[in-house]
């Protein structure tokens, strides 16, 4: 029986021992004792780098997605306005290709140099659109949709779940450090403990391995976002930048064509340099003038002239013309004289200050004046 009390105080003793070096190694256990197995100092700056990468790039990402959205809808709305441009521009061309008014080209010219400009204006907003959908929407959508993004948040998710496992294997720790504080010295207790720790160390060390490897993945898809994007922004303003350059290219020439086209005609004109002598009497009195017929004794042909340029009566047989005028002429001379009637007057006037815009019947003249 001693034999037997001195074996069991002995393996009470190696039990104890075993113990006191599971709690060394331990660090005198508690919840706050396997928390710090896993949140050391080196294991949380990793962490809160994981942490605040993820957040980066996902609002880079949803960055990118308003940029795409911005974009495409520019887009649709430009194309509607291209259209509506290029409509514009056809109609103008039409009307100064078919304009048959008869007091000039002016407004033709005006219409067809407008609708040049437009057209081309048109060209450069749809080349503008184009370039936006390629060097500006398309990149950074498929950098939204993209691998390496969703492959860099996979693994922080990844090492987010194992450090889950890892904590709540610490957890695990514990419980069973203190199972062995209390127990007799089971070698059963012992062993699990120990199998636990092991555990606990390789989660750690996979935590680790694991957690640099998906902040490196990260950092690179930061620094990716942050160059693409800040690249497409510069791209479509100097898309821009370059689209309202030409456009004020091409409105400063059709200004300085319309305002060429308003100067002519509201400037002062200057009448003919020689103005032929006055009808003689012979002519005044209906002798030696080429009256324009038809055919007919009662049906003279008059046509209608507006007057270019004023001209001052100088004597009692000759008409004062005033710019914009029409006359009906009646008569012409041999020597470039024409007779006719001017709101109620009639005389003679030298045929070279008006332009001849109309043939009527004299039975018309009615309704001209």
């Amino acid at each position: 029986m001693e034999a037997i009390r001195k074996q069991a105080t002995k393996l009470r003793e190696q039990v104890a021992k075993q113990q006191q070096a599971v709690f060394k190694q331990f660090g005198g256990g508690g919840y706050g004792g396997s928390d710090n197995l896993v949140t050391d100092e080196a294991e949380l700056r990793l962490h809160q780098k994981l942490e605040k990468l993820y957040i980066s790039t996902r609002a880079a990402k949803h960055f990118q997605r308003d940029i795409v959205r911005g974009v495409e809808g520019y887009i649709v709305t430009g194309s509607k306005q291209v259209e509506i441009g290029t409509k514009l521009s056809e109609d103008s061309r039409k009307y100064g290709v078919e304009n048959t008014c008869t007091s000039g080209s002016t407004l033709s010219r005006a219409a067809k140099n407008f609708s040049r400009a437009r057209a081309q204006m048109e060209k450069e907003r749809g080349n503008l659109l184009k370039s936006f959908g390629t060097q500006v929407a398309e990149p950074l959508r498929a950098m939204v949709m993209g691998a390496p993004l969703e492959d860099a948040r996979h693994l922080a998710q990844r090492y987010d779940r194992m450090r889950q496992e890892a904590e709540a294997q610490a957890v695990e720790v514990s419980k069973r450090q203190a199972r062995a504080r209390e127990g007799t010295g089971n070698p059963d207790i012992l062993t699990k403990l120990e199998a636990a720790n092991a555990k606990l160390q390789d989660l750690k060390s996979n935590m680790s391995i694991l957690g640099r490897e998906a902040a490196s993945a990260m950092a690179a898809v930061e620094a990716q976002q942050q160059k693409m994007t800040l690249q497409r922004l510069i791209s479509m303003i100097e898309s821009e930048r370059a689209y309202h350059q030409k456009v004020l290219q091409i409105l400063d020439q059709l200004e300085g064509e319309m305002v060429s086209e308003r100067q002519r005609i509201e400037a002062a004109p200057t009448p003919p340099v020689e103005t032929p002598p006055p009808p003689s009497y012979e002519e005044v009195n209906n002798t030696f003038t080429s009256p324009m017929q038809n055919g007919s004794n009662d049906e003279v042909d008059y046509f209608l002239g507006e007057v270019m340029y004023s001209y001052q009566a100088e004597s009692d047989v000759e008409l004062s013309l005033s710019l914009g005028d029409y006359v009906v002429i009646r008569k012409v001379s041999n020597n470039g004289w024409g007779e006719g009637e001017c709101k109620g007057k009639a005389g003679w006037f030298p045929l070279g200050y008006i332009e001849r815009r109309e043939r009527v019947l004299a039975s018309k003249v009615t309704d001209i004046f």
